[in-house]
């Protein structure tokens, strides 16, 4: 039996204030994001449009040649359904132009460079709208460190990064995200045919109900075996986990003075206004 039900009204209502005040005392009252046509990037941009009004968030569309065009048509979907601002930029000539000097790459390689393309967009349009940058990271791609760092991974601020994908689903439901939007299979459209449960190996709801038990209740191995969770799934979601971690730290910095950043020069405190 799942454990990964949330108060989606009171969830709502936390994330929609989350991103007004986060965005509002940094003097700035935009968001950017990047529109995939998938779900996480479709309730970023409805709880935005919610927050800072449609009109206050611009989403980009980022299509690379081999994308598939049911993404495109859904980001415009979404974005007619919220309400909020939206542009195509072709990634190709840029990507392209850098793999021509690689022409070997694999698609790992080049998964990667297309990610940090269409992040680097979005930083630019923060810059020309005077607005955030708003993450699209699920809590499931974050522990397991699916996702590129310094590509998809960067924000400025991320609402639903504490969100599990099963979260995510219960929560596009409240928010009235388009019913083809929430059916399709998760996938980061890098190459043809790629889904992301495919790619892992299992599927999004098994490795939430097993990392919920595992990180937030803090089960033992033998308490999650006891649940049903194999020894050998165990061991590799554990792995995925441990091996990830450099991807949610900020860079490791040497420690040659007496006031090291991220190390005792830290406060807890918001300077914020």
């Amino acid at each position: 039996m799942s454990r990964l039900s949330v108060n989606t009204k009171l969830l709502r209502k936390i994330l929609v204030d989350f991103i007004r005040e986060e965005v509002c005392k940094t003097g700035i009252s935009k968001g950017v994001l990047g529109l995939s046509g998938g779900i996480d990037s479709a309730l970023v941009a409805f709880l935005a449009a919610e927050a800072l009004g449609p009109e206050n968030v611009h989403a980009v569309c980022m299509p690379y040649r081999t994308s598939n065009p049911e993404s495109e048509a859904h980001a415009r979907i979404v974005a007619e359904a919220c309400g909020v601002r939206y542009s195509i930029v072709q990634i190709t000539p840029m990507v392209d132009a850098y793999f021509e000097l690689f022409p070997d790459a694999d698609n790992m390689r080049r998964g990667n460079k297309m990610a940090r393309e269409r992040m680097t967009i979005l930083f630019d349009h923060s810059a020309l709208h005077r607005a955030l940058v708003l993450g699209t990271s699920n809590k499931t791609e974050l522990l397991l460190g699916y996702g590129t760092l310094y590509g998809d991974m960067a924000s400025a601020l991320n609402p639903i990064g504490d969100l599990y994908k099963s979260q995510i689903w219960q929560l596009s439901e409240e928010m009235g995200i388009p019913r083809e939007v929430i059916d399709k299979k998760p996938s980061a459209d890098l190459w043809a045919g790629q889904t992301d449960e495919q790619e892992l190996g299992f599927t999004y709801r098994d490795v939430d109900e097993l990392m919920y038990r595992m990180i937030d209740l803090r089960m033992t191995d033998e308490e999650l075996g006891k649940e049903g969770f194999t020894p050998a799934f165990i061991a590799k979601i554990r792995d995925k986990i441990k091996n990830s971690h450099f991807k949610r730290r900020l860079p490791i910095i040497a420690k040659v003075s007496n006031r090291t950043i991220d190390r005792d020069f830290r406060y807890s405190r918001d300077w914020g206004k």
